[in-house]
């Protein structure tokens, strides 16, 4: 009975089925084959590729035919070739038993666009190996790998507050019910999966009727061959809220949008974009609704602990007083007990009452500043403890 020569042939990468790569990082592994039987072998060759490709079919009807018009782009991110078996006219003959061929190659150090799979495209990035025999139909194995282009949301662009306001007259039967309007606003442009949208939101109904107000991000693909663009659109997360009655205002103090599980934005390929919006409306019955949408940009590197600071600072400069009442407190906390800060062995080391005298030593100096370094502060009031008094007239500053 006949049987095979080659027993297998695979691929192994050295890095996990899950793994990760970015630009500039290598992309190594080994082809294992395993003979039966000696044989003669031409060539084999490992091929690296990255590729976004866009693709669709339209079709109408003429008369009693069919007619279809095919969109298709591509681009090509990098190819690298590698022979691990070379084909210089002579075959090579391998034993049998296991040859194992290692191989590496390095993705280019220019920016790479993330792995994505979408309905009208694609972009994908694998390792090919093709096995040449005499007289035996090439086998081929592929590979694929996913890369992640890094986006850090610590970034100026990405940590700058979005706001708008939207307003409309609603109609009902062409008569007018009033206006209704919308004022949004969220502390940053960039996100990463997993995180809450605070959404600071105000909602003045002056109609006749109730309204709905809600909230949700979108994603949108875009796919574009031929100078022809094909979109899809999916919402990913929503929030309710309560009805806003006839003539009544009503405010969101940061209410949270959690984030789920999605790719991230990418907006560097010129043939596929995937995009985020935050969309804020109010849905009116009997018209149509009134939607305010605030881009995103969904990353990948998660704010750092001092973004927020910098985020909720910038954000001042771009919004009126009345975001400021609605994300500021009316009045601050105080600062903390002193004895939360400083134990009671560290207060013990000094004596207020009796600082050592400076004299021109370092030591000295030094010494006289560690007396003082665990005094306490002021006790902290709110009411000013040495108040104005009523008969005295304010001092002009300006004098």
């Amino acid at each position: 009975m006949a049987f095979s020569v080659v027993r297998s042939f695979t691929l192994e990468l050295d890095r996990p089925s899950d793994a990760v790569y970015t630009s500039g990082e290598v992309v190594s592994g080994q082809v294992v084959l395993v003979l039966n039987n000696a044989s003669k072998v031409r060539s084999m060759k490992v091929v690296g590729r990255g590729v976004a490709m866009a693709h669709w079919l339209e079709n109408w009807t003429v008369g009693m035919n069919a007619v279809y018009k095919d969109y298709t782009s591509k681009i090509t991110y990098f190819r690298k070739r590698q022979h691990l078996i070379r084909d210089n006219g002579e075959m090579t003959l391998l034993t049998a038993g296991r040859h194992e061929f290692p191989f590496s190659f390095q993705l280019p150090e220019e920016t790479l666009v993330t792995s994505f799979e979408g309905k009208h495209g694609s972009i994908r990035y694998w390792v090919k190996v093709k096995l040449h025999r005499p007289w035996a139909t090439m086998k081929k194995i592929k590979k694929e790998f996913t890369v992640i282009q890094p986006i850090d949301i610590n970034t100026p662009a990405l940590l700058s507050p979005q706001a708008g306001t939207k307003d409309k007259m609603a109609r009902v039967w062409y008569r007018n019910c009033g206006q209704v309007s919308v004022t949004a606003k969220i502390d940053r442009k960039g996100y990463t999966p997993g995180e809450v949208i605070p959404v600071f939101a105000e909602f003045d109904n002056s109609t006749s009727r109730s309204v709905v107000p809600k909230a949700y991000i979108t994603q949108t693909q875009t796919f574009i061959a031929r100078g022809t663009m094909k979109q899809k659109r999916a919402v990913v997360a929503t929030l309710s809220g309560d009805v806003v009655g006839a003539r009544r205002r009503v405010a969101w103090h940061g209410r949270a949008l959690k984030i789920p599980p999605v790719g991230p934005s990418i907006l560097q390929c010129r043939i596929i974009k995937v995009e985020y919006l935050l969309t804020v409306c109010v849905e009116v019955p009997g018209t149509s609704k009134l939607c305010l949408e605030l881009p995103l940009v969904m990353g990948t590197i998660p704010l750092h602990p001092f973004g927020s600071r910098t985020s909720s600072v910038s954000s001042q400069y771009s919004v009126n007083l009345e975001w400021l009442r609605m994300a500021i407190p009316e009045q601050p906390e105080p600062p903390p007990d002193y004895s939360a800060v400083v134990t009671e062995e560290q207060a013990g080391h000094c004596n207020p009452a009796d600082p050592p005298a400076p004299t021109g030593d370092l030591s000295s100096i030094m010494a006289f500043v560690q007396e003082f370094r665990f005094r306490p502060p002021p006790i902290y009031s709110v009411v000013d403890p040495n108040p104005t008094p009523l008969h005295m007239r304010p001092r002009c500053m300006t004098c």
